[in-house]
């Protein structure tokens, strides 16, 4: 059933809920899940503005919404696209079902766009399918990997944390849209030249955020004012920063400062990194190796050392 609350899109077959929101300036919200009740995390985004009025249409075999310079349609099967102002067609779900007749690519496979698989606890693993409608596509983004690429279309990454691994599943495309993974399970996210898919191991919901602009500096700069801006970093931390693996004592920290000094090097940080605790998992100076770090003298003079 197709249908539209204030601002909200909404389909609902079975069991499943789909919701597409207005979330910033030529920019979607699309939610989905098989709980009782959506959600109610907004995970990385920030609350919307509350001034949205996108057109609504909802047909006989269709629900449209149009917000700035992006369109989402939605059938009565629950298949959405979503387009730009100039009617390119920026995302298409990747489903291949006999559930619609008409559509194209009705298939024997039963692969669905939105697969929820129940896990037993409560959860779902969740995938997320669409189909690669230019296998030229050029797609950046996505956080910090160990791997040569720029241009990620073609890889097949990670979603998870880990030491020199920084996942921050947002994307740009050449197509020109914006997308961002808004769930924090770990999983992994496929650019195939044939399908492009998201993974979340364990969640209660499909959650992304797409925005439609001209230039990466337009998406780059929605996602900014979806997500929160980063503050300006303080004057004493612009310089250069030390920082080696690792400094096992307060002695030798003061000793490298006073080298800096000696030489008369510019230098505003030294990172203490870790294996400075007693016990892992204890926020705190072992001080058999760092004796006084919280006394004002140790302050005092690793001060003095950097700032002069």
């Amino acid at each position: 059933m197709l249908s539209s609350k204030n601002s909200r899109l909404i389909f609902e077959y079975d069991s499943e809920q789909l919701w597409v929101d207005p979330w910033g300036p030529n920019a979607v919200r699309v939610r989905a899940t098989k709980m009782c009740s959506m959600p109610s995390e907004n995970w990385a985004l920030l609350e919307p503005p509350n001034d949205a009025e996108p057109h609504i249409i909802i047909s006989e075999d269709t629900a449209t919404m149009v917000h700035g310079q992006i369109k989402v349609i939605i059938t009565k099967r629950g298949k959405l696209t979503i387009w730009d102002a100039g009617g390119k067609l920026l995302l298409e779900e990747y489903s291949r079902n006999r559930r619609d007749v008409t559509d194209s690519k009705c298939s024997a496979l039963e692969l669905e766009a939105r697969e929820f698989k129940p896990i037993i606890g409560g959860d779902y693993c969740l995938t997320s399918r669409f189909e690669s409608l230019d296998p030229k596509e050029k797609i950046y983004g996505m956080g910090q990997y160990q791997q040569p690429y720029l241009d990620i279309k073609g890889t097949q990454l990670e979603l998870a944390h880990r030491n020199s691994q920084a996942s921050v599943p947002f994307a740009i495309s050449s197509r020109g849209y914006g997308f961002l993974w808004n769930n924090p399970a770990i999983g992994r996210a496929v650019f195939g030249k044939n399908i492009m898919s998201f993974e979340a191991v364990s969640t209660k919901a499909l959650d992304y955020w797409v925005v439609a602009g001209e230039t990466p500096a337009q998406i780059v700069e929605a996602y900014a004012e979806a997500t929160g801006k980063v503050p300006m970093m303080p004057e004493y931390g612009l310089g250069f920063w030390q920082c080696k693996l690792r400094y096992q004592t307060q002695n030798e920290l003061l000793q490298v400062a006073r080298e800096y000094k000696r030489r008369q090097l510019p230098i505003d940080v030294i990172v203490v990194d870790f294996f400075h605790w007693p016990m892992q998992g204890e926020w705190k100076f072992d001080a058999t190796y760092w004796p006084d770090p919280g006394q004002s003298r140790f302050f005092a003079d690793l001060n003095c050392l950097l700032m002069t």
